[in-house]
């Protein structure tokens, strides 16, 4: 069985080079080592953006892929942000299709609970030295089978809020960019030293509104409403967009996206942190300016976990158009 969210080999990596006004075709490669100028625009000025999604396997022992075209629409987004060159969809997905084809032995069983983790990702490869956008861009595609995010998988955790921004008002917080990751390190660090599972990151404007933690979305269960923070310094996760749609479509559930108050969690039953790896995390403390709001039910978010992920490993039959099987 596959243990933690974290690297275990792959097969095959895609490599496709932008040069010349064009992506090329592209090819399949045993290496996850790359030749890059020291001066290039990712090293030098950041100029990086990924995505991530899963393969699982079925029953039935099909592959199944959750939602790719989602994954296309935000990596243009942060593409767009970044001016890096747009490709088609339909080249995206080919060779999202190319690596789960040349790893599909890798995808865990269906009984694992595992799921090969795809991480699509855009650099810029020209040497540049002022600040300027590359001309030149390699697009790769790495896929590794991979267990929970948090170590536990559905268990509780403990956020603990920071003084630290993830991301500026106006700045990078929408598009997923490897800077907003990097800014994440160290209030990470903190948080764990002090002995939480992760940072819980407040609006960098005012810092009273819930954002985000630093790989995930923010959830809440309040009476029959689900409630979902609303910023535009806030990744747009395709997990907590899909549980939005089941909450109301399976539990009948209102779906409210909306500004929360730090001090509005006295009012909520449930709290969960949800993400393409996490899936959904319970979270059972807060702890902000010498306050700590615990939570101790989690029964609408395991039914919203169980519900989605019995979607992805194909138990359930959606009427949405989000599974693809290969």
């Amino acid at each position: 069985m596959v243990q933690g969210f974290k690297y275990h080999g792959t097969n095959k990596v895609f490599y496709s080079k932008y040069e010349n006004g064009s992506w090329q075709e592209g090819i399949l490669s045993n290496s996850i080592s790359i030749e890059l100028s020291v001066l290039s625009s990712a090293i030098q000025y950041g100029q990086s953006i990924f995505e991530g999604l899963k393969a699982y396997r079925s029953k039935d022992n099909r592959i199944l892929l959750f939602r790719p075209d989602a994954n296309y629409e935000r990596f243009m987004t942060s593409s767009e942000r970044l001016l890096i060159p747009r490709m088609t969809k339909s080249y995206f997905l080919d060779a999202i299709l190319k690596v789960v084809d040349a790893n599909r032995d890798l995808v865990p069983s269906y009984e694992s609970k595992g799921a090969l983790y795809i991480r699509p990702f855009i650099i810029g490869t020209e040497s540049v030295l002022g600040v300027r956008s590359s001309e030149t861009f390699l697009f790769g595609i790495v896929a590794t089978p991979v267990g929970s995010y948090f170590k536990d998988g559905f268990q509780p955790i403990r956020l603990t809020t920071t003084s630290y921004d993830r991301a500026a008002p106006n700045g990078l917080g929408h598009v997923k960019v490897g800077a907003n990751y990097a800014a994440s390190l160290y209030p990470k660090k903190l948080a764990t030293k002090d002995g939480f599972d992760d940072c819980l990151y407040l609006d960098p404007k005012t810092h009273s509104k819930i954002d985000e933690t630093g790989a995930t979305n923010i959830i809440g269960i309040k009476g029959n409403e689900m409630i979902t923070p609303q910023s535009n310094s806030i990744l747009p996760s395709i997990t907590n967009q899909s549980l939005q749609i089941l909450a109301k479509d399976y539990l009948n559930l209102k779906v409210k996206k909306r500004s929360i108050k730090i001090n509005e969690l006295e009012l909520f039953d449930e709290l969960g942190a949800c993400g393409t790896a996490a899936v959904i995390t319970p979270i059972k403390e807060v702890y902000h300016d010498g306050h700590t709001y615990q939570f101790d039910s989690y029964v609408i978010l395991h039914k919203l976990y169980n519900l989605l992920q019995s979607i992805q490993y194909g138990d359930i039959k959606e009427p949405y158009g989000w599974v693809y099987s290969l």
